[in-house]
């Protein structure tokens, strides 16, 4: 009789579970007991865990559109007008305007790589601290300067291949555009173009973003727990997403039911405050440290989420184990009080 191998334990993953999980972790680090220092101090850390990442949004009105401009003409005529006269502009001055906008390039490039990178490192800086429960600093900057050296580069690759491949559909889908545009009517075979290129576009996007949130919210905890490269830590994640797809693609949309809930409490709380939090909000640090609450909770959450699969994805530490009472004797005599028994 052969003897079947033991199948592994199936596991009951819940995306409400850690809810209340998370919940508790926040009252712990922040109100029991409140401290000010310690709100800064992660909030700091925080700060740089979501540097470049987050920005104001900006709602626009404008007039009705009619098909014709503010003089009456058709704005095909002044969309040609306009790019004839920004044409000739430009050809008559390339000799400021291409070291112009080579310096600001250099520039931008490499305020963003700054950026990338200080964001990279303060992910492990703010994950330690949530893990651990602690306000700390210097201590993760140091200990994890490698994996967070790791994980800029690997972000960096991801996005100069994002840019690789949106940049030739981008081209084309402005080039499509304003050739329609001057032609005065859409043809079918530029709109079906045009579609194309855009549904290629909002593909990459949407790719891009489940790898974006993939890597911050599993990617950096086990980096986080083995040490190793963003590469290796993405190996042993994908394997566990092929094993579990179900269970992620209802993480990802059940993360998109709480980023509702969370946005309608924000909005909430910035008309009540007529406009006054959302005011302090948008400063820069200062608003990370006043929706504290909420970013180690959305933290928390994706680890408590991730702990549901295994002791060895649990990033938080076991709790010190209590030393059980000493058993009475069981023979009448009375214990020793002292170290020799007095």
């Amino acid at each position: 009789m052969t003897i079947q191998p033991l199948s592994p334990p199936v596991r009951d993953i819940d995306v409400t579970q850690p809810i209340g999980m998370a919940l508790d972790h926040v009252q712990r680090m922040l109100f029991r007991p409140f401290d000010l220092s310690k709100w800064i101090i992660v909030g700091f850390c925080a700060w740089l865990a979501g540097l470049g990442e987050s920005g104001g949004t900006g709602l626009g009105f404008h007039q009705g559109f009619n098909g014709q401009g503010n003089n009456g003409a058709p704005v095909a005529e002044q969309f040609r007008q306009m790019f004839d006269r920004v044409s000739l502009y430009v050809m008559a001055n390339l000799n400021w305007i291409i070291p112009l906008a080579a310096f600001l390039f250099v520039a931008m490039l490499s305020i963003g790589l700054l950026i990338l990178w200080l964001n990279s490192r303060g992910k492990f800086m703010f994950l330690h601290c949530v893990a651990l429960d602690r306000a700390e600093v210097e201590i993760p900057w140091t200990q994890y300067s490698a994996q967070g050296n790791s994980l800029f580069w690997f972000r960096l690759v991801l996005h100069l291949f994002s840019l690789i491949i949106s940049l030739p559909l981008i081209f084309f889908l402005v080039i499509d555009i304003i050739q329609m545009v001057k032609n005065g009517t859409p043809d079918v075979v530029g709109v079906l173009a045009a579609v194309g290129l855009g549904m290629g576009l909002f593909l990459l996007g949407l790719l891009l973003t489940l790898a974006r949130k993939f890597t911050t919210d599993f990617v950096v905890p086990l980096m986080y727990l083995r040490g190793g490269k963003c590469t290796t830590a993405w190996g042993e994640f994908w394997r566990l997403l092929t094993a579990n797809p179900g269970q992620f693609a209802l993480y990802i949309l059940f993360q998109i039911v709480l980023a509702i809930v969370i946005c309608v409490l924000v909005l909430a709380v910035v008309l009540v405050t007529c406009c006054i939090a959302g005011c302090l909000m948008a400063i820069p640090f200062i608003g990370t440290v006043l929706l504290l609450p909420i970013l180690i909770f959305k933290r928390s959450y994706s680890l408590f989420y991730l702990a549901q699969y295994g002791p060895e994805y649990d990033v938080f530490p076991a709790p010190a184990a209590v030393p059980a009472p000493a058993a009475p004797p069981t023979d009448g005599s009375i214990p020793p009080i002292g170290p020799l028994g007095t």
